[in-house]
């Protein structure tokens, strides 16, 4: 039987799926939690609050410049649980494998998916594989669902904004959507784009040493930093006010957009996050983030206010004022 692609057998729980688990995956994430090989794993857990997350990942193509969909898979689960104010500790891992799927590629996902728990500092506990028939799925899904401890003290959630509040943003809009987009419309250019996925715990814990009275952390992926403002303003019963001219963009990034007629501010992330914080902590917040590796584009870009409630307006460059509202539909399907 050929080991080079992944067969129906290999979900069927009989000798190919024991041999598909010991030899791809234990060696990857054996842990003593792991190898007890139960369905569920038993986790030791101080008493005090948990966040939990679960996510399904299903981004197309597979492999793009900055990432894959295995360390983007980790990622993401492990913000959400961030965004909650917790640190991330445990993930689980399952696969949707369609038959005839390279065990090469496989292999390399599961590879990025070790060195992202890796940096992120989690571990990965339990997991389940199944492989459905050739045309039943796209190459690779993959499901993680994470779990953390929420710090006494911390009360972060989407709906705690507050009039005065600084909206801070760890760096440049929309790496994500715009690069996933031009690899899979074959588009190249003189600069390369690069993915921005990455893990944000380690800011998350600077940004809450700087300051225990953080109001709300989210990570503005599908919808982008715009959807994402609007949910906030909605959930809060606030207003926000946003400077057009503060917005990080990268050049090439905005030559794409602006090419192919996107808006920036509703274009995927998948390694930035708002902080909203009182105006009294923004600079000690914001000098926390730009000392990690991945903020340190961080800026201020806008205010919390008690007009307008429930909307977003934009000041612009020329110093007019437009609503930013939710996006409508799905820009780009698939970026995640």
């Amino acid at each position: 039987m050929s080991d080079d692609k992944i067969l129906l057998d290999h979900g069927s729980g009989g000798k190919i799926a024991h041999r598909l688990t010991a030899e791809l995956l234990l060696p990857l994430f054996d842990n003593p939690i792991l190898a007890d090989l139960h369905d569920g794993a038993i986790l030791d857990l101080e008493a005090g609050r948990i966040a939990f997350s679960t996510d399904t990942f299903t981004v197309t193509p597979l492999f793009f410049p900055g990432g894959d969909i295995g360390d983007l898979a980790v990622n993401g689960t492990v913000n959400d649980v961030a965004m909650c104010g917790a640190e991330p500790l445990f993930i689980s891992l399952a696969l949707i494998i369609e038959e005839g799927f390279p065990r090469e590629d496989l292999e390399r996902i599961l590879k990025s998916v070790r060195r992202a728990a890796d940096k992120a500092g989690v571990t990965v506990v339990t997991g389940d594989t199944k492989v459905v028939p050739k045309g039943a799925a796209d190459g690779l899904f993959i499901n993680t669902s994470g779990i953390g401890l929420i710090p006494p003290g911390l009360n972060i959630a989407s709906t705690a904004a507050r009039p005065g509040d600084h909206i801070l943003l760890s760096g440049t809009m929309a790496d994500h959507g715009m690069t996933i987009l031009t690899q899979r419309e074959g588009l190249s250019f003189d600069h390369t784009i690069q993915s921005d996925s990455a893990a944000l715990n380690h800011m998350v814990a600077g940004i809450t040493a700087a300051s225990h009275d953080v109001h709300v952390l989210r990570d503005p992926t599908r919808g982008g930093v715009g959807t994402t403002l609007n949910e906030i303003a909605a959930s809060s019963g606030v207003g926000i006010l946003i400077n057009e001219a503060q917005l990080p963009v990268r050049p090439e990034v905005a030559a794409v957009c602006e090419l192919l007629g996107f808006d920036p501010l509703y274009v995927a992330n998948e390694g930035k996050l708002l902080a909203f914080v009182p105006a009294a902590d923004s600079e000690k917040v914001l000098a926390a983030m730009q000392r990690d590796p991945h903020g340190r584009e961080a800026c201020l870009i806008g205010t919390v206010t008690a007009d307008h409630p429930g909307q977003v307006i934009l000041e612009t460059r020329v110093g007019g004022h437009r609503i930013v509202d939710m996006l409508t539909g799905e820009q780009l399907p698939r970026i995640c």
